[in-house]
């Protein structure tokens, strides 16, 4: 009797059910395959044929469990799983909406928050997933980024208002910066530890908000407590572009309290929205672009500044590939 022989190819692929798919969960095997029943590639699988290549009931039965086996790969190829995010700032006015916003889309994004005190935790219902650290510590961090995939960074230093100040004496409030927690400590040094413990871990994108006005030394910010706000934020921004890490800058314009998601958004550079009287931004807003930034090619390795038309003027802004498309700027 003639023996006939067939050359094997091995395949790699997930033993797995094709419902519970997670790439990172997946355990792996080998199987072999006979080389004539491969396609050149996945997408042009004929199955039919495949099958037809099997000349007994038990090498049909034992092939057809290798097809399938073949098909949970081919399937679970094109799956995707939820980016981990960690917003840090998480406690603050605009990084509770961003952190609010991730949470809710559960289906896209595994939303993690790192913030200052335990206070700012309960503040936002934390669980394990929300992180007490101090930024200017690059040690207390180091575990909040341990395994995430993209970073948002929406930590600032916060002036305070000196006491005694009467509003029905006229005049302006005077604001101080507590010791330590100056913009250079935190708006500097903080997110330079950031941006290093990020790059160390492996980060993909980093969507860092700043403000506008940092193309001017003399802007009225810089003189809080004559601490030079912007011209620290400018340089971990720098820091930022210059650190091979795919990013995307949000200098936002003055902050409302306002709903987000009703209003056309405008985008910028250099400054120039603030010669314009189109120089604010609901804060909603902003986190709704940093949330979109995330998903679109089109917002990496870009700066921009962002403001908002008022509200019933325009179009409200819903393609933000569009939007992220027309930033030219990197920096």
């Amino acid at each position: 009797m003639a023996m006939t022989t067939t050359t094997t190819t091995t395949l790699f692929h997930s033993l797995i059910p094709i419902n519970s798919y997670k790439p990172k969960a997946a355990a792996y095997s080998f199987v072999s395959l006979p080389r004539s029943s491969i396609p050149s590639s996945p997408s042009s699988l004929q199955f039919r044929s495949l099958v037809s290549d099997s000349t007994s009931v038990y090498g049909r039965r034992k092939f057809n469990e290798n097809l399938r086996r073949l098909s949970v790969t081919v399937s679970a190829a094109g799956a995707t799983e939820p980016l981990t995010v960690l917003v840090t700032g998480a406690g603050g006015r605009t990084g509770q909406i961003v952190y609010k916003k991730l949470k809710e889309r559960s289906d896209q994004f595994v939303a993690k928050g790192l913030v200052r005190t335990k206070e700012s935790k309960e503040k936002i219902g934390g669980e394990d997933e929300v992180f007490i650290g101090d930024i200017r510590d690059p040690e207390a961090i180091a575990s909040a980024v341990e395994g995430i995939d993209a970073l948002v960074i929406l930590t600032s230093a916060v002036p305070q208002m000196k006491p005694g100040f009467d509003p029905s004496k006229g005049g302006r409030p005077e604001f101080y910066f507590e010791e330590g927690a100056y913009p250079e400590q935190v708006d500097w040094i903080g997110q330079k530890n950031q941006i290093d413990a990020a790059k160390a871990a492996g980060v993909k994108q980093i969507v860092l908000v700043g403000s506008m006005g940092g193309t001017n030394i003399n802007h009225p910010l810089n003189s809080i407590g004559n601490a030079n706000i912007l011209v620290w934020k400018r340089k971990a921004e720098q820091y930022l572009a210059d650190s091979g890490i795919p990013y995307t800058i949000i200098r936002a314009g003055g902050l409302q309290d306002k709903e987000g998601g009703i209003r056309e958004l405008l985008v910028g550079k250099d400054d120039e929205l603030l010669e314009t009287e189109t120089r604010t931004i609901a804060r909603a807003d902003v986190a709704e672009v940093c949330v979109q930034a995330l998903q679109h090619e089109e917002a990496k390795s870009k700066a921009l500044d962002l403001a908002s038309k008022p509200e019933g003027t325009g179009t409200p802004t819903k393609d933000f590939k569009a939007l992220f498309a027309q930033v030219t700027t990197k920096f």
